[in-house]
């Protein structure tokens, strides 16, 4: 079952846009539930199921709205996929990324995986995993002198979408003892 929400919008936005209503609420659906995933209020299945596509879809979509960097860019980076990814870890709601992570991190043990997905974090730990997440390797870049201060950095995180309660915002500073 669906619900229908009214959402008014001037036909001078519609006009601007060069669309229609349905298109322009097709694309509404899309971006909100990009943003409700982005935030970790949504799993990848319900955004899609907003979005009104499948999954892989929804997951191959969003790349439209991220900055996402060039590898070929970077000529010290070096891409590897992983040789095989556990039946298991296919059941779980984790994107490509993550369950590619996961995979790599449990062929090649004794290293930490970086992860930031609460499920996925989770999965990793439970498999005895060591894990960091975004904000651990801005603490650690501080203690080796990479960085004099880590606020901007985390105010650059937050400010491209990347959701922090105040409480662990408050806890991170203080480890950096800013």
């Amino acid at each position: 079952m669906t619900q229908q929400i009214v959402i008014n919008v001037p036909e001078s936005v519609l006009q601007a846009e060069n669309t229609n209503k349905d298109a322009f609420a097709r694309e509404l659906c899309l971006l909100a539930a990009v943003k409700l995933y982005e935030l970790g209020r949504f799993s990848s299945s319900r955004a899609a199921e907003l979005a009104g596509m499948s999954r892989v879809e929804f997951l191959m979509n969003l790349g439209r709205y991220y900055d996402v960097p060039v590898p070929d860019d970077y000529p010290w980076l070096q891409i590897v996929e992983p040789q095989f990814i556990p039946p298991e870890l296919t059941t779980l709601d984790l994107g490509r990324g993550e369950l590619a992570a996961l995979a790599m991190a449990l062929e090649t043990p004794n290293r930490i995986v970086l992860l930031d997905d609460g499920l996925a974090r989770r999965t990793a730990q439970a498999s005895g995993l060591t894990v960091w997440g975004t904000l651990r390797v801005l603490l650690e870049a501080k203690s080796q002198g990479l960085t004099e201060i880590i606020t901007s950095l985390v105010d650059q995180l937050q400010d491209s979408g990347m959701w922090l309660s105040e409480d662990i915002r408050n806890r991170i500073l203080n480890l950096a003892g800013e």
